[in-house]
Formats: structure tokens, sequence, C-alpha cells
């Protein structure tokens, strides 16, 4: 006689943007058999009605919609199991907290939140719950990613010196977080929280270590109404139905992008939303081009560059160690065409299938006294964050094993969202920031 059946798991998601897409497709055919989608919650009711369509698309029922000040009664009503916030940055800390103390564990996009403050909140849930946050931070996942950490772990460079990691967002992908919410950063936090989490967390990771002082200094160079300098400003406050976005490379046609056009366009009516915002209209808040340095608990010290205006995208991540150094270089595209500017990074929507583009991938072992050492990598894909998408999602709903430790807690998510606060706040005073006078852990 068989054993039961493992009863599966059901999910609600709230906030069904963009990003939306890659947990629902996942939970709906990948882990169909682990995990159950159960309901949808947010303050749109347009966008959840066409997440319900495109769930009809992939052979699977609507599933019952909720506002967001019905979220309570949601995760009652439904015997929802695990959270998956997908909201806006600025609100994780409410709906994960209400999860948590409603008996939930959840499933967080990055960053964790955007604040200390909002930050203490979250971990004081975790500890007087008992139940799991497990941020998103897919990254972790790609199979480049995972190779670093295993030679580290190995003393493939001995002792860690130091770290060199230098990001380039190009002209079309970093122009899209100058065009919706991310410009705010009471918002997002700026890209030291909303994206560089992603790359403080990398490190935190593979250096199995903890950021302890961080000095930075940041500004907004090209985006923005200062921006205009250069000679890119078009006058107008959004690209729908503007004449002068007619010729702009970084305007983005809302109407051109069928999904984009439900979950934003049709959906404007409901709360006011432009996702097309010009990236150089006044009220930009974060930074386009952000230099840190940091030194961690092991004493080692890292170098960081992020500039969301490059002309190719791709990164550079170099550890200096005691045998030796570990090159990691990865082109996602070479350059960014005219025509090309204005639309996005890959597909409309994260889980769709990406649009060629011509990178590389080199991952190289430079020990003392030896030539250096291509790494060959498997499992590298140009799609899916690498492969990382997939990946992760085997591990948070499929339940797949993790040797490397690669689904990241709560104290994680603390950790990399603390480097970019001690970023921002050395951007603001010009001195250096001690992690410990922002948020004290465990």
């Amino acid at each position: 006689m068989s054993p039961p059946a493992t009863p599966r798991r059901r999910h609600a998601l709230v906030g069904t943007g963009a990003r939306a897409e890659m947990f629902v497709r996942a939970l709906v055919t990948e882990h169909a058999d682990t995990a159950q989608l159960v309901a949808f919650a947010d303050v749109n009711q347009t966008r959840m009605d066409a997440h319900n369509r495109w769930l009809a698309e992939l052979g699977h029922p609507a599933v019952p919609t909720y506002r967001a000040g019905d979220f309570a009664a949601m995760l009652d009503r439904e015997r929802v199991d695990v959270v998956l916030v997908t909201s806006v940055d600025v609100t994780h800390d409410e709906y994960i907290v209400a999860a948590l103390r409603a008996g939930c564990d959840v499933v967080t996009e990055k960053p964790m939140t955007v604040d200390a403050a909002r930050c203490r909140r979250i971990l004081d849930a975790v500890a007087e719950t008992g139940r799991q946050v497990t941020v998103a931070f897919n990254y972790r996942y790609n199979p480049l990613h995972e190779q670093v950490r295993r030679l580290l772990a190995d003393g493939a460079v001995g002792e860690v010196g130091s770290v060199h990691f230098e990001w380039l967002l190009d002209v079309r992908h970093g122009a899209d977080y100058f065009r919706r919410w991310h410009r705010d950063k009471g918002s997002s936090g700026g890209l030291m929280v909303h994206k560089a989490s992603h790359h403080f967390d990398l490190v935190n990771w593979w250096l199995d270590a903890t950021p302890v002082e961080v000095y930075a200094a940041g500004r907004l160079f090209f985006y923005g109404a200062d921006g205009r300098r250069h000679g890119y400003a078009r006058d107008y406050d959004r690209a729908h139905d503007s004449p002068a976005a007619a010729d702009d490379p970084f305007a983005l046609r809302l109407a051109d992008h069928p999904r984009l056009r439900e979950l934003y366009l049709d959906a404007e009516g409901e709360d006011g939303y432009h996702r097309d915002r010009n990236v150089f209209a006044p009220g930009v808040s974060i930074e386009d081009d952000m230099a840190v340095l940091a030194r961690y608990s092991t004493g080692a010290t890292m170098t960081y560059h992020l500039t969301a205006y490059a002309p190719w995208e791709g990164y550079r991540v170099m550890v200096n160690g005691s045998r030796g150094r570990l090159e990691l270089e990865v082109t996602e595209s070479d350059f960014v065409s005219p025509g090309a500017a204005g639309a996005l990074k890959g597909a409309a929507l994260h889980g769709d299938e990406a649009a060629a583009e011509h990178g590389t991938a080199t991952l190289t072992l430079r020990p003392f006294w030896a030539p250096p050492t291509r790494v060959p990598v498997e499992g590298y894909t140009r799609q899916g964050h690498g492969g990382a998408d997939a990946r992760m999602t085997r591990v948070i709903f499929g339940g797949e094993s993790d040797p490397l430790d690669r689904a990241a807690t709560a104290r994680d998510g603390a950790l990399a969202l603390l480097t970019g606060l001690a970023a921002n706040r050395s951007f603001a005073t010009g001195d250096p920031v001690r992690v410990a006078d922002l948020l004290t852990l465990p």
C-alpha cells in the first residue's frame, strides 16, 4: 500500500505586477503537484483579472481575487499556507508581518523591505511566530554564481582579501527603473536597495561573511531633470499619446506590449499609475551612478560600482585571495540598438522567453605559480537570469534539496538590505557608516 500523498501547500500572491508572472507560471505548471495557487490580492482589480486570463491560457481555472484591504480575510477564507509578496517594495513588510502572524510562511521578492524600521518589524514577527520568510534572491541560483560559491568554499583562492564587483545596466534595462515607481526612493529604497541587494547578498553568501562598515558616493548623473544637459531629453511626462515621445529612444510604448498594456495601460483608471514616465522628467529621487567600499566581518573588503546608463549590460567580479584570483565576467548584451532602447530587457515580462542577445560568460581561476584555468559551468543559459529562476522555484516550491544553502532567510534579506541602507546614508552624510548603527541583528 502506497503512503498517502502529501497535501499541496496553498499559495496566495499579493502584488500582481509584471514580476508576479514568473511565480504564477511556476506554481501552476512545473510545481502543480506540490503547490497550489488559490488567490490573488492587489490594489487594482484590472491587474488581477489580467492574471486570471493568463491562467486560462495555461489551462488553469481562475482564482478568487481580493482587494489589498481584504488581505487578512483572504488568508483565513482561502486557508493559505504560503504568501508570495511581489508588491511595491515599501509595502512588503505590511503583507509579510500580517501573513506571519496569521500562521503563514512567506516568499518575498527582493528586497525584503526598504528601511531599517520595516526590517525590524519583519525580524520581530519571524521571532514571535516561528514562521519562515524566504527572500527570492534568484541570483544565488545562477549556475555561474553557484560555481563561485563552491570554488571559494573549497579554498581555490585561499583566504579572501578583497572583492571587486562592477555591474552595468544598459540604457534599455537601466532606463526602465526611471520610468516606474522605482524612481521614487521612498517606494524602492533606490538602486542600492532594489537592485544592488542582489549583489550584496551574493558577496555575503560567497564570503560567508557579514558587512561591518560601508562608505559610498552616489549621484543622479544621467537620468532625471538634470539629465537634460546631455541632450537626450524630450518634453513630456509620460510616453502614451505624447507626440513629443514619438522619436524618443527612451520612451516605453505600452500599447505595443500586449501584456504590459493589460497590466498597466488598461489599469490606469483604477489607481492612476503610469508605467511609462519620461526618464528625464522631474521627480526622480534615486541615483544612477554609485560607488561603494565595504568591509566585512572576515576582514575582506569589497569595491562595488553600479552604473545604470551603460552602453552594454553585464558584470565583472574579481576575488583576490592568498592563493590566487577568481574572475567572473558576464556580457548579457553587448550593445543596445536605437530601436531597442525603448523596449524592455528580454521579453515584456519575467517568465517569457528572452529575445536573442549577443553575450558571453567566462569564469577563470588564476592561481599563483600556474597558468590560468577556464572553469566549466554546467546549466548556465541565456534565459531566466542564467537559468536561476527555474532552479529557484524548484527549491522554494518543489522542495528540491539545497546543499548550497541558496534559499535566503529573513536574516539574509536583512544583511543585504543593510549594506544598501548604509550606502544610502553615506551618500547623504559623506561619512563611513557602521552597519550595526542602523540595525543590530542576532
